[in-house]
C-alpha cells in the first residue's frame, strides 16, 4: 500500500467527494458553512449531536460516493498529537474502499504553524509496511490532496519527506532477514548512499586488523561473513566545523556465539543491528534535507556466530584504545563492537559530541519496557537535549545512572576489564559503564540502549508493528533544535 500526497493552492469545491475538514475540540461545525453544501451542513449539524466524545475523527456518509470527515484539533495541540491524529486517520480509512481524500486546510482555525504538515507526516509514518518477500502484495494506493492556503512551506515539505525516507530506510534495514542483510551485503548497501552526497568509507577486516580493532573483529571471527567498520560523513557547514558523531551497533545476526542463546525468540536477533540502522537512516535524512550541520555516522558491522574459529569465553583481546578485555560471555558482544568504534570516532573525527545507539541489553527492557530508551551519559547538557527532543517527537528516553562504584563490577583479574558483570544486577548500567571507558578525551557522550524500542510486535502510535525506526526522528530533532 502506498500513500501519495499532493498539494493544490486552490480552494476545495463545496461538492467535492470525500472531503476532510478540521473542527475544534467541541466539534463546533458553524465555521464549515462556507466550505460545504447547505444540505450537507444541515445533515451533519443534526447528526453531530450523537457523536462519541472520545473519538477525535468522525465521518458522515452523505451518499454511496460521498463522505465528509471531521477531524477535531484542540487549541494549543502538540505537534506530536497532530502526528498521532494523522496516524489514527490512516488506520481508520486504510481498509476502506475510498482511495482519494481532499484535506481542506482552510478549515484549520488554530494559528499554530505547520499542523497540516505534521498531520500528513503522521499518515505517512503509519502507512509503512514491509512486504518485500510476500508474493501477494497490497497494491492499494491512497491519494491525499491538500487544498487551501494553510500548507507547509517548500522547505518544510523537504524536511518531512527527508525524515520519512530516513525512517523508512532504517525500518527496511531492520526488517531484512539475516540471510540477506549480512555484513557483506550491508557494507555494499551503504556504499550506495554516496549518491546523496555522503562520503562513505568502508574498512574491511584487513584494514581493521592493521588498525588494531580486535574487540570488533573478535565478535565476527566465527562467521564466514566479513566484519566492517563504515564511516558516513555529511559536511553541510564546511570542513572547519567539528562534526556531531553518531555510532551504531550493527550485529546483523546474534546467535550469542559460543555462549549460545536459547532457541526461543532467537529469530528476533535479526534486528540486533538496529542501532546502526538508525545512524544510517539519520545520515540519509540529513543529506536529503541538506542539513546545515557537519555530522558523521560510524557503524560496526559483524555477525556473531558459533563457528570453529569463534571467540571463546576466557579469551583476552586488545582493543583499538590499547585497553585489554577479558571475554567472559560471547553474548555480550555489542559493547565489544562499540568499544573500538567509539574510540576510533573520538580520535579520528574529534567531534563536538558522540551519541551511540544499540540494542545492547535485555536488562533495559526489564527496567523500561517499550516506553523509553535507556539514556546513559557523561554530560548533563547533552542528556537534557536528548530528553527534550524525545518528548517532542514521542521517542522518549529515561536517564539511568553511571557511577565509578559500578566499575568494580567489570574490573578483571586477568585484563583491564571484563565484558560482563558476573555478580549480577545493573546489567544495562555496567554495559554503559564499560562503553564509557572507551571515551578517552572527555568528549560529551550519550549511550542510548534501544533494545525495547527498535522493534514492536504489536505496533505503536506511528508504526504498524515490526521495525519502528526509533531514533531517527529523535536525533533529527536533537540536531534541529540545538545544532542547526
Amino acid at each position: 500500500m502506498t500513500v501519495q500526497i499532493s498539494y493544490k493552492n486552490t480552494k476545495t469545491k463545496n461538492n467535492t467527494n470525500n472531503i476532510v475538514l478540521f473542527v475544534d475540540e467541541n466539534f463546533n461545525v458553524s465555521s464549515l458553512k462556507k466550505h460545504i453544501l447547505g444540505s450537507d451542513y444541515a445533515y451533519i449539524s443534526d447528526l453531530i449531536k450523537k457523536r462519541d466524545d472520545k473519538n477525535k475523527i468522525i465521518f458522515f456518509d452523505i451518499s454511496s460516493k460521498k463522505r465528509i470527515i471531521l477531524v477535531s484539533i484542540k487549541k494549543n495541540i502538540t505537534t506530536s498529537d497532530v502526528e498521532n491524529l494523522g496516524a489514527s486517520f490512516y488506520d481508520k480509512f486504510k481498509n476502506n474502499e475510498i482511495s482519494e481524500f481532499y484535506l481542506n486546510s482552510d478549515t484549520l482555525s488554530t494559528q499554530q504553524k505547520n499542523l497540516i504538515g505534521y498531520f500528513v507526516h503522521g499518515i505517512k509514518l503509519k502507512s509503512y509496511i514491509f512486504e518485500k518477500y510476500k508474493t501477494k502484495k497490497n497494491n492499494k494506493n491512497i491519494s491525499i490532496i491538500i487544498t487551501g492556503k494553510n500548507q507547509p512551506s517548500i522547505k518544510d515539505k523537504v524536511k518531512f519527506k527527508a525524515i520519512e525516507n530516513g525512517t523508512f530506510y532504517t525500518r527496511d534495514l531492520v526488517s531484512e532477514p539475516g540471510n540477506i542483510l549480512h555484513p557483506d551485503e550491508y557494507a555494499k548497501r551503504l556504499n550506495s548512499l554516496r549518491k546523496y552526497g555522503l562520503k562513505v568509507t568502508v574498512y574491511d577486516e584487513k584494514k581493521l586488523k592493521k588498525l588494531g580493532m580486535n574487540t570488533l573483529l573478535g565478535v565476527g571471527q566465527g562467521s564466514i561473513r566479513g566484519s566492517y567498520l563504515v564511516t558516513i560523513e555529511w559536511n553541510g557547514l564546511g570542513k572547519k566545523s567539528k562534526p556531531l558523531a553518531f555510532v551504531g551497533k550493527g550485529v546483523c545476526f546474534d546467535t550469542g556465539g559460543i555462549s549460545l542463546k536459547p532457541a526461543k525468540f532467537m529469530e528476533d536477533m535479526t534486528y540486533d543491528m538496529a542501532g546502526s540502522a538508525v545512524v544510517v537512516g539519520l545520515m540519509k535524512s540529513l543529506a536529503l534535507r541538506k542539513a546545515k550541520i557537519n555530522a558523521v555516522g560510524v557503524v560496526g558491522l559483524v555477525e556473531n556466530m558459533p563457528g570453529g574459529n569463534a571467540q571463546r569465553p576466557g579469551d583476552i583481546v586488545k582493543s583499538y584504545s590499547g585497553k585489554t578485555v577479558e571475554i567472559l560471555n560471547t553474548d555480550a558482544e555489542g559493547r565489544l563492537v562499540l568499544a573500538d568504534a567509539l574510540t576510533y570516532t573520538e580520535e579520528k573525527f574529534k567531534p563536538k559530541l558522540i551519541v551511540d545507539l544499540a540494542t545492547l541489553t535485555g536488562a533495559i527492557i526489564v527496567s523500561l519496557g517499550s516506553e523509553y530508551a535507556g539514556l546513559f551519559s557523561n554530560d548533563d547538557n547533552l542528556s537534557k537535549q536528548l530528553i527534550d527532543a524525545g518528548e517532542k517527537v514521542e521517542e522518549k528516553v529515561w536517564r539511568m545512572p553511571l557511577n565509578k562504584n559500578f566499575d568494580k563490577l567489570i574490573d578483571s583479574k586477568n585484563a583491564d576489564m571484563q565484558n560482563i558483570n558476573y555478580v549480577g544486577g545493573a546489567g544495562s548500567t555496567t554495559a554503559a559503564q564499560f562503553l564509557q571507558r572507551f571515551i578517552l578525551k572527555k568528549t560529551p557522550w550519550a549511550h542510548l540502549d534501544i533494545a525495547g524500542m527498535a522493534f514492536s510486535k504489536y505496533g505503536g502510535a506511528l508504526n504498524s508493528g515490526g521495525a519502528t525506526g526509533y531514533g531517527v526522528r529523535l536525533l533529527n530533532k536533537l540536531i534541529e533544535d540545538n545544532y542547526e
